[in-house]
């Protein structure tokens, strides 16, 4: 931490005002760089406990575009995690709300709202008209879906995941590292994902995986640090403990392979409900 005598330097060093002042006095971005953000979109599948952090860090820096996918609404049991809403908005959609506090935000973003679920049929136009995509869903069947047609149409995808207390993120960059696939080739059953359902979840968990995924698509857009490429970050939030753990991309992928097998989108039985964490 700088002494004050660094700090009352550098602010008399800095012009001061403007929105992104903070983040401009930045070596890793500067005015270029928040050029990048501006220019830069990024579609975020799934506006709940995770999507909430994602979507604020990223609107709040100024990433010029977002969009974001979402078919479910507002409901009691998600304002202990999902930050992005209020007591008087359940009922309402999730997209069509987190687009209207986005805009109140920042309204120098632009914010598109898909209030319907992400499918074979509809993920080839949303993933074609951005720059990244962001996985913030909470359900297995939607996870392969987003990890297959990032892969598909070589999108980066940043990946997050939350559960009690603990929580994972990665990054995938196609056909270079480990896709979600990669990872579970095997589709957990319906028991097993009630399981983990049911472990239940704090609010603190998603704001703190939700906060890393985002800084992941910043400095990937700024092109500087690591964003999680190749390795999956572990959080321990019992312990308070972090673990980097490497992945490998496995060249028998049925999607990401040296000899895929799976080459357009479908949809998985296994959990039918989409919904946001």
């Amino acid at each position: 931490m700088n002494s004050p005598k660094q700090v009352r330097a550098a602010s008399c060093a800095v012009p001061s005002g403007g929105r992104y002042e903070r983040q401009l006095w930045m070596k890793q971005v500067g005015s270029r760089g928040q050029k990048k953000l501006s220019r830069a979109s990024v579609l975020v599948v799934g506006a709940g406990g995770l999507g909430s952090p994602i979507l604020l860090c990223l609107a709040a820096a100024g990433v010029g575009t977002l969009g974001v996918v979402d078919g479910d609404t507002v409901s009691l049991s998600n304002l202990n995690r999902q930050m992005l809403y209020v007591t008087e908005d359940i009922g309402q959609p999730k997209a069509l709300v987190a687009k209207q506090r986005l805009a109140a935000l920042n309204p120098e973003v632009r914010v598109e709202a898909y209030p319907s679920r992400l499918d074979p049929d509809n993920a080839y136009a949303l993933f074609s008209a951005y720059d990244m995509i962001v996985d913030a869903t909470d359900n297995y069947s939607t996870r392969y879906l987003v990890s297959d047609a990032a892969v598909l149409f070589d999108k980066p995808l940043f990946v997050g995941a939350v559960s009690n207390l603990h929580g994972m993120a990665f990054t995938v960059i196609p056909r270079k590292t480990a896709c979600f696939r990669c990872l579970y080739p095997k589709s957990p059953t319906s028991a097993m994902a009630r399981e983990e359902r049911a472990r239940g979840i704090l609010g603190s968990t998603p704001g703190i995986i939700g906060s890393i995924v985002a800084q992941s698509v910043l400095k990937y857009i700024l092109r500087y640090g690591d964003w999680l490429a190749g390795k999956m970050l572990l959080m321990d939030g019992e312990d308070n403990r972090f673990d980097l753990v490497p992945l490998e991309r496995d060249h028998a992928c049925r999607v990401c392979g040296d000899l895929p097998t799976i080459t357009e989108l479908f949809s998985m039985n296994m959990d039918s409900r989409q919904s946001s964490c």
